[in-house]
């Protein structure tokens, strides 16, 4: 495990964007994920860097590149480190026939992130087919069952604890046509998201019986910009970073968009992404 300098947020942002970082480390298991998160420094733990959006300053302390990816299958259950793709895992989930995660394949998290979101797409949420949790709380290690933890859309108790999650386990169904169902779920969000462009996934929540995407597009707010940052032209929930554009130029279009669909239908949208505050 060694400490590095030079490197910045935006090497680890499916925005690209994000500036200089103090100190750097990737840890490949979960005894260096111990080590690197006990030193004395203000801490970022990331993975795939999606569903979130870094400063344009940077980061004055510690990020910690979660790079635990051992995978454990033992029947229908697998037991999966907090940095192993969770695209992956869906993908390989359905080819072994097992049912639960076809929706995971095609979301740019890591397990540990989706777990920490309650990562969701096509009426799925992590927590449906989640058995247990392992998580460091800085002094200790701890199994969380799933009925000590509580989920609700994108949330998690895990945004209220100190520490860091290490692995998860999930308990699958067998079914036949699951890879199936998984094809069908990549082939629509081809279609309908920009995965092509530099975003951090859908930026709001839906509001309760509504979509978020759909009020902006009837808002007229598609291809709207701020900067570098535009709203896209393809999925009205995405903001994507058309040209070189900052966390700046993504917080003034959120806000923009937040005050238009405001004032034409009064719903006033929560951001669904992170946005880490300027150090």
């Amino acid at each position: 495990m060694q400490l590095q300098k030079n490197r910045r947020l935006s090497e680890f942002s499916t925005f690209g964007i994000g500036g200089p970082i103090a100190y750097f480390v990737e840890v490949s298991s979960i005894e260096d994920m111990e080590k690197a998160y006990l030193l004395d420094l203000p801490k970022m733990v990331i993975g795939k860097g999606s569903n979130s959006l870094f400063p344009d300053r940077g980061f004055d302390g510690l990020v910690i590149l979660n790079k635990i990816d051992f995978c454990h299958w033992q029947g229908a259950d697998v037991q999966v480190g907090s940095g192993y793709s969770f695209s992956l895992l869906g993908v390989q989930s359905a080819r072994n026939h097992f049912s639960g995660l076809e929706f995971a394949s095609g979301i740019p998290a890591t397990v540990g992130g989706a777990v920490f979101m309650n990562a969701g797409a096509n009426g799925s949420e992590t927590c449906e087919s989640l058995q247990s949790v392992l998580f460091f709380n800085g002094k200790e290690r701890k199994q969380y069952m799933r009925s000590e933890l509580e989920f609700g859309y994108r949330t998690s108790s895990f945004q209220k604890m100190d520490g860091v999650i290490l692995a998860a386990t999930f308990s699958l169904k067998e079914l036949p046509f699951a890879r199936q169902k998984q094809l069908e779920i990549i082939d629509y969000r081809m279609k309908t998201q920009p995965l092509k462009e530099k975003s951090a996934g859908c930026v709001f929540r839906n509001p309760p019986g509504a979509s978020a995407g759909a009020l902006i597009d009837r808002c007229g707010l598609k291809g709207v910009r701020a900067g570098g940052a535009k709203v896209s032209e393809i999925h009205a929930n995405f903001i994507v970073n058309a040209e070189k554009a900052t966390s700046e130029d993504v917080k003034t279009l959120i806000q923009l968009v937040r005050e238009k669909v405001f004032e034409q239908t009064g719903i006033l949208l929560e951001t669904e992404i992170r946005i880490f505050d300027e150090r």
